[in-house]
């Protein structure tokens, strides 16, 4: 029996490594595209502006489903507190460019 169990446990893992076609691995590759329902290239969506509770900036796109953020900074790397906005509020048409309806 314990025979059995080492085998088992040998095989279920390369079994489960089997499932994965690579189909999986090259969404992970290019981190560009969206793969949503309305799949694009993400420069194709709105970016908006959203304060954090700092005071600091952050771009800020919605496309209905997915959601995508980054910081927004100078060329030195330093956070843009810009004062477009109070905190945490969201600025500009960051839901725009997208067909995918949101309901929020």
């Amino acid at each position: 029996m314990k025979v059995v169990k080492l085998i088992a446990l040998a095989v279920v893992p390369l079994a489960l490594g089997a499932c994965d076609n690579g189909m999986y691995e090259s969404h992970k590759t290019d981190k560009t595209v969206d793969r949503g329902f309305d799949s694009k290239h993400l420069s194709q969506l709105v970016a908006g502006i959203w304060v954090d509770p700092n005071g600091c900036d952050h771009w800020i796109i919605d496309d209905g489903v997915e959601g995508y953020l980054s910081a927004r900074v100078d060329k030195y790397g330093k956070p843009i507190c810009s004062g477009v906005a109070p905190a945490n509020t969201a600025v500009g048409p960051y839901k725009d460019g997208s067909s995918f309806g949101d309901p929020i």
